[in-house]
């Protein structure tokens, strides 16, 4: 079916999908070929098989990852049908990308048992009704070696040298293992299996994406699957991308008071970024929001309290976000202390002489995780007791009944004495 052969009102809802479609995108390749399965989908009324593929070494969903969640969920609402391949089989090998090294391969057991988060946190965000799962060990696991040589075959060793960290590798004399290069390939082969039109992925899987393209093409002597390429999201430093090692992350099962706190450090320069890639906020209201920040009729704490409460209603539900948003007035607007702060009980043989070291009651206290945590926070001026900062990382206390012992804007704990 061609553009010219649509009726108006088809052509119409041609041009919406591909507004919705193309919105945030950092990349589409090739952006024609999108044009083209959209025009076919909406003449014959056949929804296009969106993939995206999910690595079980990482199960843990945090607001970066939800960048091409949030876009396959405008693919639902849109009515196609999205294709969820859990890498229970290319797990086992771990995606190279990015990786200076050799991965350490998953066992089967530790891939199942990362696997089975993934629904409940999916389901936060995706239409399951709409989505189909795959564990792309049902079709690798059946090939046979001749049928690996085959795969094998359709791609050179300098097309897999193209890519950044594999040509970084080879250049520095480090070690490429040969199953390395079957991450792509059967990433690729997956698309083949499913027969996928489109796969999404961040901008830092192009080449394991337009893989896919290729096979397809060349197992089937025809045009691949469209690769739409996501932008990676900056974590909470506004710099690096979001990464729960790098301490950066909101992940979306974190607390409600959690969450809420974290998205209002988020740096004022990029948090229409966050609106646009991580919530389902309309273009026109994107736009207005935009403008209003622009002009000054809009603070950006007030536009940083909404996307809080945004978050926290998205994965927690409306009566946690105004818990959530309540709370975050009280503690940190007004300065005050929350009514539901944890209780802990210190016994008299902690104590010497009735006193005991702040940092030895920061650790006890579960406050720091080391001596060493604990003394940069009291020389960074995040300690206090009872409102009153504590700078001296050898001054000793003597604690009474109720004192509050407070570290950074959301660690609080109330001291009984036992």
């Amino acid at each position: 079916m061609k553009w010219n052969e649509l009726t108006d009102a088809q052509q119409q809802e041609v041009r919406r999908q591909l507004q919705i479609m193309k919105r945030g995108a950092a990349e589409i390749i090739p952006e024609d070929a999108l044009k083209q399965k959209v025009v076919q989908a909406v003449a014959t009324g056949k929804p296009l098989k969106v993939k995206l593929g999910l690595d079980p070494s990482a199960p843990d969903i945090h607001i970066g990852h939800t960048v091409v969640l949030q876009k396959l969920r405008q693919f639902q609402d849109l009515g196609h049908e999205v294709q969820l391949i859990i890498g229970d089989f290319t797990g086992r090998i771990g995606d190279p990308t990015g990786k200076s090294e050799t991965r350490k391969q998953l066992t089967e057991e530790d891939v199942q048992q990362n696997a089975q988060t993934y629904q409940t946190q999916l389901s936060k965000i995706l239409d399951f009704t709409k989505t189909t799962f795959f564990y792309n060990s049902s079709w690798l696991g059946a090939l046979r070696f001749d049928d690996v040589l085959k795969l094998a075959g359709k791609v050179t060793v300098a097309r897999m040298l193209e890519r950044d960290d594999f040509a970084k590798r080879y250049a520095a004399n480090q070690p490429i293992h040969v199953h390395e290069f079957f991450y792509p390939l059967m990433q690729g082969y997956d698309s083949v299996s499913l027969e996928s039109d489109i796969e999404l992925g961040g901008t830092d899987q192009t080449f394991n994406i337009l893989m896919g393209r290729t096979l397809q093409s060349a197992y089937e002597a025809k045009e691949g699957q469209v690769a739409i390429l996501m932008p990676l999201l900056e974590g909470l430093d506004g710099v690096q991308k979001m990464s729960k090692s790098l301490k950066n992350y909101i992940g979306i099962d974190e607390a409600p008071n959690d969450i809420f706190g974290k998205t209002m450090s988020i740096p004022d320069g990029i948090m229409l970024k966050y609106y646009e890639l991580t919530t389902a906020i309309s273009s026109e209201a994107l736009q207005e929001l935009k403008e209003g920040l622009a002009a000054g009729s809009i603070h950006p704490r007030d536009a940083k309290l909404r996307l809080a409460k945004e978050y926290v209603h998205m994965y927690h539900g409306a009566e946690a976000a105004q818990e959530a948003e309540q709370h975050f007035i009280t503690v940190f607007q007004k300065r005050a202390l929350p009514d539901d702060i944890e209780e802990m009980l210190i016994s008299g043989n902690l104590l010497e002489a009735g006193q005991i070291s702040i940092i030895k009651l920061l650790v006890f206290l579960g406050l720091q995780t080391s001596n060493g945590e604990a003394r940069r926070s009291v020389e960074q001026g995040a300690v206090k007791i009872n409102e009153t900062k504590i700078t001296n990382i050898h001054e000793s206390l003597r604690p009474q009944d109720g004192d509050i012992i407070q570290v950074g804007k959301r660690k609080f704990v109330k001291i009984k004495l036992g």
